[in-house]
Parts: C-alpha cells; structure tokens; sequence
C-alpha cells in the first residue's frame, strides 16, 4: 500500500475547499479505503469542525512537525468511519512552523499504511500554499463560478505547472443552475473553457451543505442529498472510474462530456 497525495487548494478562500476535502475523504473511506486528512490552514484550522471531531483534538500537525508528539498520536480517528483519520491543524501558530520539507516527511511517512493523503491547503498562494502542494502527486481545484475565483484559480493552476505538479483536476462549486439561466453566474462551461482543466465534479448549490458541515456530519452521508452522489461520484473518478456526471441542467456541457470532449 502506497497513498496517493492529492492537496486540494484553489487561490481564493471561501470556495469550499474544506468542505470538499471532508466530503471526498469520508465518500472514499465509505468504498473501504484508507483515508487520512491533513489541514494545512495553520492558525485557522475548520476540517475538524465538519468532521465533528474537534472535541477530540490533542495534538496537531506543529506538534509533530516540532517533535512534541509522534505522527500516530496526533492522528484522530473518525467516529463513524474506523479507516478515516484527521491530522488537524495548530491553532496557536502561523504558517512559517511548517515547511515544504516537513510536509514531505509527514506524507512520506503516512504513505505505507494509508490509500489516500488529502491536505486541505489554506487560502493564498503564499507560504502555506507552497508547503501544502510540496508533497502533492495531484492537485484539485476548487473554484466557485465566479469571476474573481476563476481568476484567482487560473493563476493557482500557472504556480502548480511551474512546481511541476502537472494539469491539476477541476472541481466546480456551489453552481446555482438558476442563476446561470438569468446570466447571473459563469456557467459550468464558461469556467472549463476558461480554466482549461480537467473537471472531475460539479457541486450544485445546496444548504444542506452548510447544514451538515455545521453538525459535523458531512453532507455525503445524507443519501437523500444530491449533492451526497455528487460527491460519491467525484470519489469514484479520483479512483480511475468512469462514471457519467449528473445532469444539472447545463445542456450544453454535458453534450461534451458525453461526446468525450473536454
């Protein structure tokens, strides 16, 4: 067993990138893989919040980072799934407590016993974001569809080239298919053709979301949501399947994700 790496990130804040980063790893725990988060947002940490675990908390990344604690005593196991883990985040410290390196040596470290490592980088593309893509063998962009944090993820996808972490994946969030028939919102096909990128997910607009996210019991598990199959679905694709995308109502995207276009 080797985990793969994925560091979802995404320039702007407030996107949705912890939320998403819950959701996938509790969707791919449930198909029975190992699953462990990492929440690189030092100073602000929210992933234990959304998994309901910030009750549980002892020790966190800084603390192992700084050797006041080995890896496995930091590490919170999930209180419904037992293969999902949250390394979470020092609150009490800023970003400059962990390099590009330690992450690294984190990672590398988690990589024999786990299937999936999933690090929710902080906002910015400053240090926090340098150490959160270091040890990344992929990167997912979260982006609203929104002008500015399109904006803002076009430029994140330039810095992952330049590190030469690839063609990152693309997942869209909070698409209000509404919204888009009035022109008050990108599109779904407005935001690929600008991005360029693969798209593995779009997230509809849902309060259920939030909801969740505030009880500490991640949208996913709620199998009337369709936004609990929407995540279920981008899990799927992130372990090499090909499953088809929910029709949202963007005609004109789906005709070419199903002709096999991108």
């Amino acid at each position: 067993m080797s985990a793969k790496v994925i560091t979802v990130t995404s320039g702007k804040g407030g996107v949705g990138k912890t939320t998403t980063v819950a959701n996938l790893a509790v969707a791919l725990a449930l198909t029975g893989d190992r699953v462990v988060c990492i929440d690189g947002d030092i100073g602000l940490r929210n992933l234990d919040v959304i998994l309901g675990l910030e009750n549980r908390i002892v020790y966190d990344l800084v603390d192992v980072v700084e050797g006041r604690c080995r890896l496995r005593q930091a590490m919170i196991r999930d209180k419904k799934l037992s293969n999902l883990f949250l390394i979470p985040a020092a609150q009490t410290r800023d970003k400059n407590a962990v390099s590009p390196s330690d992450m690294v040596r984190v990672c590398d470290e988690l990589r024999p016993d786990f299937d999936w490592v999933l690090i929710d980088s902080p906002a910015g593309i400053e240090r926090g974001f340098r150490y959160a893509i270091a040890p990344a063998d992929q990167a997912i962009i979260v982006t609203n569809p929104e002008v500015s944090a399109v904006r803002d993820a076009d430029r994140v996808i330039g810095l992952l080239e330049a590190e030469e972490k690839g063609s990152p994946s693309l997942i869209i969030n909070r698409l209000d298919v509404n919204m888009v028939r009035r022109n008050e919102m990108l599109s779904a096909e407005d935001v690929v053709d600008l991005l360029a990128i693969r798209l593995i997910g779009i997230v509809p607009e849902d309060d259920r979301v939030l909801i969740a996210s505030n009880r500490g019991r991640p949208v996913v598990l709620d199998e009337a949501a369709v936004t609990a199959r929407v995540f279920q679905n981008i899990a799927r694709r992130l372990k090499g399947e090909d499953v088809p995308f929910i029709d949202l109502g963007n005609r004109g995207l789906w005709s070419r994700l199903f002709s096999g276009r991108r």
